[in-house]
C-alpha cells in the first residue's frame, strides 16, 4: 500500500501531467500555468523529503534495515554488541513495481533509479514546456526591429499598404508603383517621418489605379509586393468573387518545442488552400482574435505590450509561406484583442491601450466607414465596401456593447452594436443595391445564431431584442430588395452553418402587385406562390474558426427552435478556413450563386451552394438608392419598437 508521502507524490504528478497536457495541446487557459507550477513545487518537495534514496550513489542502499531478532535480544540481555553478525542483516524488499507504473505515476523506485530519474524528468520537461509556451516569445521576440509591409483594402481604383520601418536611417521613404506589365514606376508617396506615436507604421495609399489590374509596389527601404485591383462594376469580371475567411490565431499552438516560438501552424494549411482553389482569393476577412493578449497569460496591459503582441504576429516566419504575404487582410475586432468577453466600453482600461495598435496595424488600411455616417469619424471601427457582386458590412461587436443582463435580456438599453452602429446597419440592410449586387454580406466577430449553448451571453443571443431587429431587417432585404443576406462570423473555434427561415410569409407586407388585403382576405392564410418559402430561403450564417488555435473537446452546439435551423456542425480541427466563391449565373430567375467550402486542417470537409433569390420571390426594389421605404423600416425597427412582421 502507498503511504501518505507516496499519495502526495503521485497526486501532484498526476495533476501536473494532466494540466500540462490540456495546457499544451488543448486549451492554453490562464488558469493552468499556476496549477502546473504549484503541482511541480509539491512534487519536487515530496521527492526531496521522502525519496532521498534515489539520489544516493550506491545501488545497494535501501531505506530501512531489519536486524535479526535473536541478535537484538542478546544485546539487550547481555549488554554486548557483536562485532560480526552471526546472522546477516535482512533488507526489506521494496514494493513490487514496474517500469510502466514508475513512468505513469511519477513515483520513484529505490531499485530502479534510471527509470525514477526518467519519470522525474518527464515532469520537469512538462513544466519547462509550459513556461516556454508562455515566456519564450515575449522574452526573445519583442519585434522592436520588425520591418514589413502588407496589403490591406483594395478597390477598383485604389489600394492601401501598411508599412513599418523603425530605422530612421531609411527616411525619407519613397513609395512607387507600376502595372505588372510595365517598366515605368510612378511615385505615390514620400514618408518623411515615422516615430513611436504610430509604432513606426504608416498607411500608404495608391490612387488613380485601373480596375482589374495587377500592380507592383516598391518602397525605398527595399520592401516590395503587389496587389490586384477589383473589377469595375458592370463588367464580366465583376460577376465573380473569391475570398477566404476565418478567425483566431495563436503562435505555436498546439505546442511543439521544436517549432519557432512565433510559428503559426494554421498558416501552412492556409497556404495550401490558397494554392489549391481554382480562382485566386482576393482578400481575407479575418473575424477577430488576431492576438491573444490574455492567453495563455496576460503579462501586461500597457500600450507597449499590446503593440508587441501585434508585432510578434507579423514577425512570424509563417508569413513567408507561398501566397500569404500578398493576400490582402481585412480585420474586425474581438475580445482577445482587448480582454476575454470584453463588454466594458471603449473608455475603460485596457480598451484604450488595446485599441491603439488595432488602429495603427489594422484600421488604418481597412475599408472605409459606412457612407451614412455624418460627419465621418476616424475612430469608427466598423466598415462598408463593395466588391464585384457583393456588398459588405464589417461589424464591431466589442467597442460599443453593454454588459448583457441574464435577468433582463429584453432591457432596451442593452446593446451589442451601440445606437449609432445599429442605426447604420439597419440603413445598410434596408437600402437597395445597384442591379449588379446580389449579396449583402455581414461580418460579425461573434455568432449571430443562438444555437451555441456555451458563452451564450457573449454572442448575439445575449441581446435578443437587438438581434430580432437586425434579423427582421435581413428578412426585409431578402424579400423586398432581392438580395441574399449572408452572415460570416467567428470566435467559437468550431464550424456551424445556420439558416434563418423567413417568418410566416403571409405576414409580409404585401407587394404593390397584390391588392390591399389580398393576403388576409376573408381570413384566408393561403400564401401566394411568389411569397412561399423555399428550403434555402432566409439569411444564412457560416461561423468558422479557428485559423490556428485549439478546438473544444466537448460539444456546445444545439438547435433549440425553428428560428435558427442547423445546416451543418463540425466542431473538431485546429485549423478551419472558409472559402467563399461567388459567380454569375446566366438566366432570367437566379442571377448569382455562392459556393461555401470548409477546409479543416487543410482538407476539404464540406461544401454548400446558395443562390441569390429568384426574382419571383421578391418585390423589385433595385436601383441603387435608399428607396422610399428605407427610413420607414428603421422607424418600425427602432422607433416604435414594433416588429417589422407585425
Amino acid at each position: 500500500m502507498w503511504d501518505r508521502s507516496d499519495i502526495v507524490t503521485i497526486g501532484s504528478s498526476f495533476i501536473l501531467r494532466l494540466s500540462a497536457y490540456i495546457f499544451l495541446r488543448w486549451i492554453p487557459g490562464h488558469h493552468f500555468l499556476p496549477l502546473i507550477l504549484t503541482a511541480f513545487v509539491i512534487y519536487i518537495a515530496s521527492i526531496v523529503l521522502n525519496h532521498q534514496y534515489i539520489f544516493v550513489a550506491s545501488r545497494k542502499t535501501v531505506p530501512r534495515v531489519v536486524v535479526d531478532a535473536q541478535q537484538k535480544h542478546d544485546e539487550l540481555v547481555h549488554g554486548t554488541v557483536a562485532t560480526e553478525l552471526e546472522t546477516p542483516a535482512l533488507y526489506e524488499e521494496p514494493k513490487t513495481s514496474t517500469i510502466h507504473s514508475i513512468l505513469l505515476s511519477g513515483l520513484p523506485h529505490p531499485r530502479l533509479k534510471a527509470w525514477s530519474y526518467a519519470t522525474i524528468a518527464i515532469n520537469v520537461l512538462l513544466t519547462l514546456s509550459a513556461l516556454d509556451l508562455v515566456f519564450r516569445a515575449p522574452t526573445l521576440h519583442s519585434g522592436e526591429n520588425l520591418r514589413f509591409s502588407r496589403v490591406g483594402f483594395v478597390d477598383t481604383t485604389s489600394a492601401k499598404v501598411l508599412l513599418r520601418e523603425p530605422d530612421s536611417k531609411q527616411l525619407p521613404i519613397y513609395a512607387y508603383y507600376k502595372p505588372e506589365d510595365s517598366n515605368f514606376w510612378r511615385t505615390a508617396d514620400k514618408i518623411y517621418y515615422l516615430d513611436e506615436e504610430t509604432d513606426y507604421t504608416y498607411p500608404v495609399t495608391f490612387t488613380g489605379l485601373q480596375s482589374a489590374t495587377t500592380y507592383d509596389y516598391a518602397l525605398s527601404n527595399n520592401l516590395t509586393g503587389n496587389f490586384t485591383t477589383a473589377p469595375a462594376p458592370g463588367t464580366a469580371a465583376a460577376t465573380s468573387l473569391t475570398f477566404v475567411t476565418s478567425s483566431c490565431i495563436k503562435a505555436n499552438f498546439p505546442y511543439n518545442p521544436l517549432n519557432h516560438a512565433l510559428e503559426i501552424p494554421g498558416f501552412k494549411h492556409l497556404s495550401d488552400i490558397l494554392a489549391s482553389i481554382p480562382s485566386p482569393a482576393q482578400f481575407m476577412l479575418f473575424l477577430g482574435d488576431f492576438i491573444y493578449v490574455d492567453v495563455p497569460l496576460r503579462l501586461s496591459s500597457t500600450v507597449s505590450h499590446y503593440r508587441a503582441e501585434y508585432r510578434r504576429v507579423y514577425a512570424s516566419p509563417s508569413w513567408a509561406l507561398p501566397h500569404l504575404k500578398l493576400l490582402p487582410w481585412l480585420h474586425t475586432l474581438d475580445d482577445h484583442e482587448i480582454a476575454n468577453d470584453w463588454s466594458n466600453g471603449n473608455t475603460t482600461p485596457p480598451y484604450p491601450s488595446a485599441s491603439d495598435p488595432f488602429y495603427h496595424y489594422h484600421v488604418s488600411v481597412n475599408p472605409p466607414t459606412p457612407p451614412y455616417l455624418l460627419p465621418a469619424n476616424s475612430n469608427i471601427t466598423y466598415f462598408q465596401f463593395t466588391n464585384g457582386p457583393a456588398s459588405f458590412f464589417m461589424l464591431d461587436t466589442r467597442t460599443y456593447r453593454t454588459t448583457p443582463d441574464p435577468l433582463d435580456p429584453l432591457n432596451p438599453n442593452a446593446t451589442i452594436l451601440g445606437a449609432t452602429q445599429l442605426q447604420t446597419l439597419l440603413t445598410y440592410l434596408c437600402t437597395s443595391e445597384p442591379s449588379h449586387i446580389h449579396w449583402k454580406i455581414l461580418t460579425t466577430s461573434v455568432p449571430f445564431t443562438k444555437n451555441w449553448r456555451f458563452g451564450t451571453l457573449d454572442a448575439w443571443a445575449g441581446f435578443p431584442a437587438e438581434r430580432a431587429a437586425v434579423l427582421s431587417a435581413m428578412h426585409y432585404a431578402e424579400r423586398k430588395l432581392g438580395v441574399r443576406v449572408v452572415i460570416l462570423s467567428g470566435d467559437r473555434h468550431e464550424f456551424g452553418a445556420i439558416r434563418f427561415p423567413h417568418p410566416q410569409p403571409y405576414l409580409l407586407p404585401p407587394p404593390p402587385s397584390l391588392a390591399p388585403g389580398a393576403l388576409l382576405a376573408s381570413g384566408s392564410r393561403t400564401v401566394p406562390p411568389n411569397l412561399r418559402s423555399t428550403s434555402q430561403s432566409g439569411p444564412h450564417e457560416f461561423s468558422v474558426g479557428p485559423l490556428s488555435m485549439f478546438y473544444l473537446p466537448f460539444r456546445t452546439f444545439k438547435q433549440v427552435d425553428d428560428e435558427d435551423v442547423t445546416i451543418k456542425y463540425i466542431p473538431d480541427g485546429n485549423s478551419k478556413v472558409g472559402v467563399v466563391h461567388v459567380e454569375g449565373v446566366e438566366g432570367d430567375r437566379i442571377k448569382s450563386l455562392m459556393r461555401y467550402s470548409l477546409h479543416v486542417d487543410g482538407e476539404l470537409k464540406w461544401e454548400y451552394v446558395l443562390t441569390s433569390p429568384a426574382e419571383e420571390f421578391w418585390e423589385s426594389g433595385r436601383g441603387g438608392g435608399t428607396g422610399a421605404f428605407g427610413k420607414g423600416v428603421q422607424e418600425l425597427l427602432v422607433g416604435s419598437g414594433e416588429s417589422l412582421w407585425l
